[in-house]
């Protein structure tokens, strides 16, 4: 598992815009800023839709306020799906990221096999990146919703 202090591995990550399919690499989304990105087991899942991505867009200007230059979430989703997701939750401020075939999450060492519920997903965490480098990580253990949290990442900012 990656770890602080540990610069990010190369990926790619899609994002569907008004402008159509994106791809962005490392260097879109993280060279020369700082970044805070969370990660979700699935979107329009219950606590990913309940509380991880309302908690994040009710405190992104405040995150934003601390030097952050961009939120993202990420999820073993396609782009379609993160793109309705946001847009349900009216997450303008904060980009939501795919990973569809779990590339990012797997080269990351944070993938987890829901079997049946889904697969390969991602397992719930937050960082903090500067420049690439991971300079705050918080993993949340099996069924627990804690450290992950905005508030929590607020704190460590």
């Amino acid at each position: 598992m990656i770890s602080q202090g540990q610069v990010l591995p190369a990926i790619s990550l899609t994002q569907l815009t008004d402008d159509g399919m994106q791809t962005l690499t490392n260097d879109d989304l993280f060279a020369g800023k700082k970044v805070v990105l969370f990660a979700v087991p699935g979107a329009f899942t219950p606590t990913c839709s309940n509380a991880h991505l309302p908690e994040f867009i009710t405190l992104a200007d405040k995150i934003k306020a601390k030097g952050v230059d961009a939120i993202y979430c990420v999820s073993v989703n396609d782009a379609f799906v993160m793109k309705a997701w946001g847009e349900a939750h009216n997450a303008e401020h904060i980009q939501m990221l795919a990973d569809g075939d779990a590339s990012f999450t797997k080269a990351l060492g944070l993938d987890k096999d829901t079997a049946g519920f889904g697969g390969v997903r991602s397992t719930r965490y937050a960082m903090i990146v500067d420049d690439q480098t991971v300079t705050g990580l918080f993993v949340e253990q099996d069924k627990e919703f804690v450290v992950s949290r905005a508030e929590a990442v607020l704190e460590k900012l």
